[in-house]
């Protein structure tokens, strides 16, 4: 795993050691970046499952001002650690180990809008894809958000989270990349 485009491209990544987490590949995460970018003016965005950080650390380095990884594995949370001191990206990151129902919670006190959102949970988790719903209702998405869900083929997700409709959606093998932007109101209403 590299860092692909932007301010660090190149650098080197590590995945998470063992067999916990599934790192999104070069490939798969290169055709997302095209499809929603491919660089940012600013904004937050958040890796709902940050694995080894590889998403968010890829927005980072395209644009985007603040990164919130998310992850509950401390071995995960260490290579992400080690992953942003290695891209010289830790002032513009902040990293929780927590449970990701009670960060979206933290989201909403907080009154964050997000520009970026990742939710790229283990495959066998498919309620953790609601928590893009729940986002979206509480307003903790942008009007120009973004949400992008990585998922097996054999996931079927909802066409819309509450106001976000999907936008795109791409196979690659198993993998199924589904992009959520936030419907245009029709012209007359």
């Amino acid at each position: 795993m590299r860092v692909i485009s932007g301010s660090r491209k190149g650098l080197p990544l590590k995945a998470v050691p063992g067999t916990n987490t599934r790192p999104t590949t070069d490939k798969v995460k290169e055709s997302i970046f095209n499809m929603i970018g491919p660089y940012f003016d600013g904004g937050i965005a958040v890796d709902l499952f940050a694995g080894s950080g590889n998403l968010g650390i890829e927005s980072l380095s395209r644009g985007i001002d603040l990164c919130i990884f998310i992850e509950k594995d401390q071995k995960a949370i260490q290579t992400i650690n080690e992953n942003l001191k290695k891209c010289r990206l830790e002032d513009l990151s902040e990293i929780y180990k927590i449970d990701a129902a009670r960060a979206v919670k933290a989201f909403e006190k907080r009154e964050l809008k997000i520009e970026l959102l990742f939710v790229d949970p283990p495959y066998n988790k498919t309620a953790f894809y609601d928590l893009a719903q729940k986002i979206v209702e509480v307003g903790c998405m942008s009007d120009t958000g973004i949400i992008v869900c990585e998922h097996d083929k054999m996931v079927d997700l909802a066409a819309d989270f509450d106001t976000f409709t999907l936008a795109r959606r791409e196979t690659y093998g198993g993998t199924i990349i589904s992009i959520y932007r936030k419907r245009l109101e029709e012209e007359g209403n």
